[in-house]
């Protein structure tokens, strides 16, 4: 079964030694989870590194079976079939059977030839798996007035539809297969599955508080999960602007009873507004006849930036939430396959350069 992580890093620009590039692109793949410090590149990239350039980068067509890569690597028995399997399941290798061996070749005979290959499937099961989670995603206008802030780097897992586990049904299985649960779910987690399913009916932003009460989990467990949404490109946090107003109002009130009208104008940043603004706003606090609704109708005319900044200034932080990023589930759906193309794009040029490091 086809499964690789994809994830976004820096590429290694200008670089040609065959070490870093192969590095870089197992970073890529997402097959080096856990990095050993040493004093060289190949010191920190381990076994998985060490097997490939030793065996199918050095004769990509050979035919390699388990004792001639154990043979060439220096890994155990255990270790190489640990391997062999991360490699089959990411597209890079391929395997045939002579008697009781598997043979393993390079796909394609070349680096940037088994990418362009992993790229096709790539793309082609996860435009599948997205198009069905499309197809759940209520479209709604409402919950895109505010205007993204996520520049998270991207990491999503791509795997083709497998068994499905008793128990579970079609959507458990793909927030797994989108590497949505995490590396650890413990059977029957369903907190991701079940956030997802909140974002997706949801025509607003929600914060990670109310999503935490609405799941009856800890806000920590909640906000790890999110943060894979976002790697995704499925979820974003934006700024919750319908709520500068009342948090601007609370700030205005506390900083006046402690500080007084003058460290509002000068420290507080009211001072800064339009003098419309800053003395409709200064007379309501000293009447006390300031509200929500008439903080919000005083700030209308006032950039969202600047409000931003006076609500910082007074002490307060601005409120932020999550929502699907798209107002469609085909909107969705192009925005993380941009993001994949662009990691794709990113490993096949590197490819390219290390077939040619390698020649």
């Amino acid at each position: 079964m086809f499964r690789v992580r994809l994830s976004e890093s820096p590429m290694p620009t200008g670089s040609k030694d065959p070490d870093v590039l192969l590095a870089w692109l197992l970073d890529s793949m997402g097959m080096v989870r856990r990095k050993t410090e040493g004093d060289s590149v190949e010191d920190e990239q381990g076994a998985l590194h060490r097997l490939l350039r030793e065996t199918v980068l050095i004769d990509p067509l050979r035919g390699w079976d388990a004792r001639a890569f154990g043979d060439s690597s220096g890994l155990s028995q255990t270790g190489v079939h640990h391997q062999l399997v991360k490699l089959r399941e990411s597209g890079l290798l391929a395997a045939d059977t002579e008697g009781r061996w598997h043979i393993h070749v390079l796909r394609g005979g070349s680096v940037s030839a088994a990418i362009e290959l992993v790229s096709v499937q790539a793309r082609a099961i996860l435009d599948l798996r997205l198009s069905k989670l499309a197809e759940v995603i209520s479209e709604s206008d409402d919950r895109m007035v505010a205007s993204s802030e996520d520049e998270k780097a991207f990491r999503i897992e791509v795997a083709e539809p497998g068994v499905i586990a008793e128990g579970e049904d079609w959507f458990d299985a793909l927030v797994r297969d989108l590497g949505l649960s995490g590396e650890r779910a413990k059977s029957g987690d369903r907190l991701s599955r079940n956030l997802l399913e909140e974002l997706l009916s949801s025509n607003r932003a929600v914060t990670l508080l109310a999503l935490a009460d609405k799941c009856d989990d800890s806000r920590a467990r909640v906000q790890r999960s999110i943060e894979r949404m976002r790697a995704a490109g499925i979820v974003e946090r934006v700024p919750m602007l319908d709520r500068i107003a009342q948090d601007v109002y609370g700030g205005l009130m506390r900083q006046y009873d402690a500080r007084g009208e003058e460290w509002l104008m000068t420290r507080g940043g009211v001072g800064r507004l339009d003098d419309s603004v800053s003395k409709a706003l200064i007379s309501g606090v000293k009447k006390k006849s300031l509200n929500i609704e008439k903080v919000q109708k005083i700030l209308d005319p006032v950039p969202v930036d600047s409000q931003k900044v006076l609500l910082n200034t007074l002490g307060g932080r601005m409120p932020y939430g999550f929502r699907i990023a798209g107002r469609d589930g085909d909107a969705v759906k192009e925005k993380v396959m941009r993001r994949v193309e662009k990691t794709l794009r990113r490993m096949r040029t590197v490819a390219q350069r290390l077939d040619e490091a390698l020649a």
